[in-house]
């Protein structure tokens, strides 16, 4: 880079310099890189979301969008001497609902963005959009600022369920929004959730109906959980569906999407051919990705190790401290007995899985590390192996057992918190 490096970028300059000392892991090169950018706000919480998002006011006062932006380009900035000289293969914005920022604050993010990292030719730009949260022309207008793919939080299209689910939108909303989607975008992604109280097999299929009618490019279709920290679980719904009935909806939709020319391509994810997501690939292949925002995570890969960085949560402090060159509230590097269960962790969601020699590319480890316990995998039956070169995949019965399948390779003893 031929500028002089900024105030705030002498710090991660340094931590490069520590980064790239020696150590024992042996990465030939870095995988490919996306970038993640968190807009932390919603109209209101949902009581089972455990991500980063907090709710906006609705109209009492307007969103710092300024401020916020001002702090995403210098949390960028600062972070540049970690990713020099690596082209950009995905833009994930995500939250929060992105879409309640203005088509003319996601332009001036995406040329801030622009102006700062390379992109590679025709790179993935996704948006996360809530239905309820745009106009007729707003969804064209991102399309104009340069979002590539929309993500839309659809959840469910029945008024009683969204009520339930605590949604901000209403289920002709829903429907209008996904209609717009389709209209507005080449790619779009339509996410849906089941097992949901109170919600049989029927009820399921009248939803698949409805969502397989847009003829969406991607399904995203989640099991609704009830995660730590939530208003679920200080008070769970009780007429949740038994496991044995959220095992019957999740072959219900294996059948419909497949019926529909969908082909799953993760555990909870279906695609036409061509519109498979990009950014959410990455992740899975154990790829990198700079992440900025309030709670954002990052994975960086250097010659002789894997860091992970995480941002301030609140969205004030977040703004606080990334204007002044300090957006990351910790950072460590993966150790190298937990890169194979992070790798694995990722990797199995895939249905086709993975070449075992990107297991040592991406995490520089040699694959004779997990061969014990991929050989207890074939021998449970969870994944099978073959080819030249070999593969790794996840069997119907790995998919259905994940969890088992994943804890193989978790190391002995304490992990890292």
């Amino acid at each position: 880079m031929d500028e002089p490096l900024t105030e705030a970028q002498l710090p991660a300059a340094a931590a490069l310099q520590h980064h790239l000392r020696p150590g024992t892991l042996q990465l030939a090169a870095p995988p490919p890189l996306a970038l993640y950018v968190h807009l932390p706000w919603c109209l209101r919480k949902c009581p089972y979301c455990d991500f980063n998002s907090h709710a906006w006011d609705g109209g009492r006062g307007a969103l710092p969008e300024a401020r916020y932006l001002d702090a995403l380009v210098a949390d960028l900035d600062a972070a540049l001497p970690l990713v020099w000289g690596r082209r950009v293969a995905s833009v994930f914005i995500g939250g929060g609902t992105p879409s309640l920022f203005s088509p003319e604050a996601i332009d001036r993010l995406l040329a801030d963005v622009r102006a700062r990292l390379p992109l590679e030719p025709g790179a993935e730009v996704t948006l996360e959009a809530n239905p309820g949260t745009f106009e007729r022309e707003r969804f064209r207008a991102f399309r104009a600022a340069g979002v590539t793919r929309l993500s839309v939080g659809v959840q469910s299209f029945d008024d009683a369920m969204l009520a339930r689910l605590g949604r901000a939108h209403d289920a002709a909303q829903a429907r209008a929004a996904v209609a717009e989607a389709a209209t507005a975008f080449d790619t779009f992604n339509l996410d849906l959730m089941y097992a949901l109280p109170g919600q049989t097999p029927g009820h399921l299929a009248r939803e698949l109906d409805m969502a397989l009618g847009f003829e969406p490019p991607h399904l995203s279709i989640y099991h609704l959980t009830v995660e730590p920290n939530t208003a679920f679980a200080r008070q769970p719904p009780g007429d949740l569906p038994d496991d044995d009935t959220a095992g019957a909806m999740l072959d219900l939709v294996v059948e419909r999407t497949a019926a529909a020319g969908l082909q799953r391509y993760e555990v909870s994810a279906f695609a036409q051919p061509g519109h498979r997501c990009r950014h959410n690939l990455n992740y899975w292949q154990f790829g990198d990705y700079l992440g900025i925002g309030a709670g954002a995570h990052g994975k960086l890969s250097f010659a002789h190790r894997v860091l992970r960085q995480v941002r301030w949560r609140d969205p004030a402090t977040y703004v606080e401290r990334a204007l002044a060159g300090a957006a990351v509230s910790n950072e460590h590097e993966v150790a190298r007995r937990d890169l194979p269960f992070e790798f694995m962790m990722n990797a199995l969601r895939l249905r086709e899985g993975f070449a075992l020699a990107t297991f040592g590319e991406r995490t520089g480890l040699p694959p004779s590390t997990v061969e014990a316990a991929l050989a207890e995998a074939e021998r449970r039956g969870l994944v099978v192996r073959g080819g030249n070169p070999e593969t790794v995949s996840p069997t119907a019965r790995g998919l259905d057992f994940l969890s088992d399948l994943q804890a193989l390779f978790l190391p002995p003893g304490p992990r890292r918190p």
